[in-house]
């Protein structure tokens, strides 16, 4: 589960040292509690939110928002032809630009083939507002990709 919540940490933070601190920082907080949390009915919707308050914390604590793209930091396959990677650098700041509840919940669909109800679970939220945001940030995606020029 460490490489899912570190993706999503990494999606908000945008820095790869920044989203390692906060994982190890939720990890040690979770091991402290480990009792407590032993027989909690959905750990990893605890995760996600004391990840998103530690990220929330830090951000508060350093007085702004860090603004790096990212984009040219995650890995592409060597083999990937050029207009493929084209396509993923053009998809991925299309991702980037939706709001952060679709963003998320396309990262875990798309990206972490979670079903409809695992996304729910673990962001506690409706099944129903899963595929919502789903079906909006897709929409979203595809309209600015045909504005582009580009067949979806």
């Amino acid at each position: 589960m460490r490489g899912k919540l570190f993706r999503m940490v990494f999606l908000w933070t945008k820095d790869r040292d920044l989203a390692e601190d906060v994982i190890q920082n939720v990890f040690e907080k979770t091991m402290d509690r480990e009792k407590n949390l032993k027989d909690h009915p959905n750990l990893a919707g605890w995760l996600v939110k004391s990840l998103k308050n530690e990220v929330l914390m830090h951000f508060r604590k350093n007085g702004r928002m860090e603004a790096l793209d990212g984009l040219d930091q995650i890995p592409q396959s060597q083999s990937n032809s050029l207009e493929q990677q084209e396509s993923q650098q053009i998809i991925f700041r299309l991702v980037e630009e939706l709001p952060e509840k679709q963003k998320m919940i396309f990262h875990l669909r798309e990206v972490e083939e979670m079903s409809y109800e695992e996304i729910a679970g673990f962001m506690e939220i409706s099944l129903e507002q899963v595929k919502v945001n789903l079906h909006r940030a897709r929409k979203t995606m595809r309209n600015k990709l045909i504005n582009q020029g580009i067949t979806p």
